[in-house]
């Protein structure tokens, strides 16, 4: 029999009994670790801990003789007498680490592959779902035109639009300078000058300007959508909604959407009229091509399906542009964090999607001839 203020060890055989006794808690611990260290127990031996004479014990003795108790095989333990102290030493058993955290120097390559690979499968099939109920409803609010929002969608447009005018006009009009420029140095080497307006059109047309113009709509359109939604979200507004039985892809998706189809076009109709112009500018100033004759071989030599090539890709880029941001804006959580990370999302999101929509269209245009 080992005997001390804090406990009361007897031993039968290879059976042995520890009652604890008096206080254990963070002051007196030290003190109970050193006595505890001294006794010797096998660990294959029938240990019984009886908690009837402890007066008071706290977390840190809990954790404490948790710890000396998985030193013993579980099934050779007997807890006696525990029902003062039984919540939180199941509590602390329950949430106990029993191994130490080491950092694994194993290749983790794969199952970092498999996480990923599976998240984008996941996240592919959400988005995918969400695609085809925006779809039902557009299809829907063909067939009652009376559930579109036409103000709110003059609203997205207005703010989409003509509040983008500015920074598409100076972005255009620089691009627009930039390429004349750049295409005047090389052409006046070969006293090729007039074939400045080809260039400058076909490129503008074709390519720079819908593309330049979607990357600004995205960058303002995509984080603002997903903001407004998410905010909605987090202030508990779409649950409102469908408590009301009103449908938030139909009130808040669609609108927005038939905004940015609507006046993306429109967008890169001004945009490649401004960036023509800066061109021009570039054209007479540096290769003494006048503004009259510029424009005579613009309507002459350069083909009408350029343009139209150009606004019809703004459409779809418009489409992706719209149900991206609504799509990251229904994906925030209960948190104002989320915004940041989903509006970030959906705007990186958004203008690689508009440049892969891009590299397609020029691929099938090519191909077909066009």
């Amino acid at each position: 029999m080992e005997n001390c203020d804090y406990f009361l060890l007897e031993k039968n055989e290879n059976n042995y009994k520890l009652t604890l006794l008096n206080i254990w808690d963070k002051q007196t611990l030290p003190n109970i670790i050193k006595k505890i260290e001294l006794l010797t127990l096998s660990k294959n031996s029938k240990l019984s801990i009886d908690f009837a004479d402890l007066k008071e014990c706290d977390s840190s003795a809990i954790i404490y003789l948790i710890s000396f108790l998985n030193t013993f095989e579980e099934k050779n333990i007997t807890i006696l007498n525990n029902k003062n102290h039984e919540k939180i030493f199941d509590f602390y058993k329950k949430h106990y680490q029993t191994k130490v955290l080491e950092e694994e120097k194993k290749n983790l390559f794969f199952e970092d592959l498999g996480k990923k690979s599976y998240d984008i499968y996941k996240e592919s099939k959400e988005f995918i779902s969400f695609i085809g109920k925006v779809f039902y409803f557009f299809i829907y609010a063909i067939f009652n035109p009376s559930k579109i929002r036409f103000k709110a969608m003059l609203k997205y447009i207005e703010t989409s639009a003509f509040d983008a005018l500015l920074i598409v006009a100076v972005t255009s009009f620089l691009v627009g300078v930039v390429i004349a420029y750049q295409g005047s140095v090389q052409l006046e080497k070969f006293g090729a000058n007039i074939f400045i307006v080809e260039m400058i059109s076909i490129t503008m047309f074709r390519e720079i300007a819908p593309l330049v113009t979607a990357i600004v709509i995205a960058g303002r359109s995509t984080s603002s959508y997903t903001a407004e939604i998410g905010a909605m979200k987090i202030t508990e507004e779409i649950d409102a909604m469908k408590t009301m039985n009103f449908e938030p892809t139909l009130f808040l998706t669609l609108p927005r959407i038939f905004a940015l189809c609507i006046s993306l076009p429109l967008l890169v109709f001004f945009a490649d009229i401004i960036g023509v112009f800066g061109g021009m500018v570039i054209a007479f100033s540096s290769l003494d091509v006048t503004f009259i004759e510029f424009i005579n071989r613009l309507h002459n030599e350069v083909p009408l399906k350029h343009l139209i090539l150009g606004v019809f890709k703004a459409l779809f880029f418009g489409f992706a542009i719209a149900i991206i941001g609504c799509y990251r804006g229904f994906q925030v959580q209960n948190n104002t964090t989320s915004i940041g990370k989903y509006t970030t999302m959906s705007v990186v999101n958004a203008i690689f999607v508009v440049i892969l929509i891009d590299a397609v269209f020029s691929v099938i245009f090519t191909q077909m001839g066009i």
